[in-house]
């Protein structure tokens, strides 16, 4: 761990841990998680960030080469600004320092146009799936569904809208490619939308989803750039990828998803499917298969959050946090995961998760996290003793997080 990622630890911890959730006083300062100064002229700015630190252990049978065994890494350590300015603007900047590099994550400027309607210009996520757009700080399990990871979800810089009124959300925009990948000869481009229908129904929050992308590589196969589809099991802090295609040069993507979600006091229920469909120059033209049902209950009686078409925090119930003297909220949660990266003559490989999580959140902006998983694989791209490429996989993976 570098010096720099050390102190930002500490200063994140030091931060959260020494700030009331909720306190206002009246000099246009209040806090949440961090201070947020304000001016009564549109003005405001607020530090945020995040520290997840995660380890675990990967079991694969015996033959299999890598990264196996313990296993552990900073996996996020995020440090930036957020605020707004007068004329209904607003601003987020945040750069990730986990690799020991400075790698811009979110450089966005908003613009409220009316009510309904919302513009973003900068790097940001472009509608691929609720699992993707849910922040890493509210996730139910230490990794996203493997889909996501799997079909090459990131950021990327583009232009969209947002219209949000009532139960409706609808987000479309165009996009080029990632900060970090962009060069003078980068000519990629995707066009992204997604619409959500998410209605109360008495003290049941609703949630129905659906996105399709499309995506021209340009002439990045030209250039030699091809693209592989995998995965790791569970946790990131391995190298090791059990499923993954051969190197493949994709001219364009076509991808569409389907979501459902659902919110009732304690429980909640969520499920997606999504295909991807590449259009490569080896005539194989594979289509791809994801997705996931998760189920979980918080024992405390708490409620996950929602907001802005997504999953949001979750807030600990009032005299249940740790500086009020009680023990916090304990979430308990199954799911199974899918991936499915064989078709059409390409061997990628399957993989079937069984997931268990349990997660602990002492305050508002503290998370530890808990997860096992029983992954089962056929056709893995790594063979076992004897050659054996059906086989399973037992992983255990815990994670420490402060967000602010």
């Amino acid at each position: 761990m570098t010096k720099i990622t050390k102190a930002c630890l500490l200063a994140a911890v030091a931060l959260v841990a020494a700030t009331p959730a909720h306190a206002q006083d009246d000099d246009n300062r209040r806090f949440e998680g961090a201070p947020r100064f304000g001016s009564t002229d549109g003005w405001s700015i607020k530090p945020r960030g995040r520290v997840q630190y995660d380890f675990g252990h990967v079991d694969a049978p015996d033959g299999v080469a890598g990264d196996l065994g313990w296993v552990d890494e900073l996996r996020r350590a995020r440090i930036g600004v957020e605020g707004t300015a007068p004329g209904g603007f607003g601003y987020t900047f945040e750069v990730d320092l986990a690799e020991g590099i400075v790698e811009i994550t979110d450089a966005i400027l908003t613009y409220k146009a009316a009510n309904p309607l919302t513009f973003t210009v900068g790097q940001h996520n472009n509608f691929q799936s609720l699992e993707e757009l849910i922040s890493s700080r509210f996730s139910t399990f230490v990794e996203r569904a493997a889909f996501t990871d799997a079909f090459n979800f990131e950021r990327r810089l583009g232009a969209s809208a947002t219209y949000a009124q009532g139960p409706i959300t609808a987000q479309a925009g165009v996009f080029i490619d990632n900060l970090r990948d962009l060069d003078d000869g980068d000519d990629t481009i995707s066009i992204d939308g997604r619409f959500v229908y998410a209605p109360n129904v008495g003290e049941t929050q609703l949630h129905f989803g659906a996105s399709a992308h499309w995506r021209d590589n340009g002439d990045l196969v030209d250039r030699g750039t091809t693209t592989r589809y995998r995965q790791r099991p569970l946790i990131h802090a391995t190298d090791v990828r059990f499923v993954a295609t051969p190197a493949l040069p994709v001219d364009s993507e076509t991808n569409y998803g389907l979501e459902a979600a659902v919110i009732h006091g304690p429980f909640h229920a969520v499920a997606e499917a999504h295909w991807l469909d590449a259009d490569s120059r080896t005539g194989a033209e594979p289509n791809m298969f994801g997705g996931y049902v998760e189920l979980g209950w918080f024992l405390t009686g708490e409620s996950r959050g929602y907001r802005g078409a997504r999953f949001d925090r979750t807030r600990v119930r009032r005299g249940g946090a740790i500086e009020e003297g009680g023990f916090g909220a304990v979430q308990v949660a199954v799911r199974y995961d899918h991936l499915d990266l064989n078709s059409n003559g390409i061997t990628g490989g399957r993989q079937a998760g069984w997931q268990a999580g349990l997660t602990w959140i002492p305050t508002d902006y503290v998370r530890f996290l808990v997860n096992y998983a029983r992954l089962d694989y056929r056709d893995a791209r790594l063979p076992a003793t004897g050659g054996d490429r059906n086989y399973p996989v037992d992983v255990f993976a815990v994670r420490a997080q402060v967000d602010f």
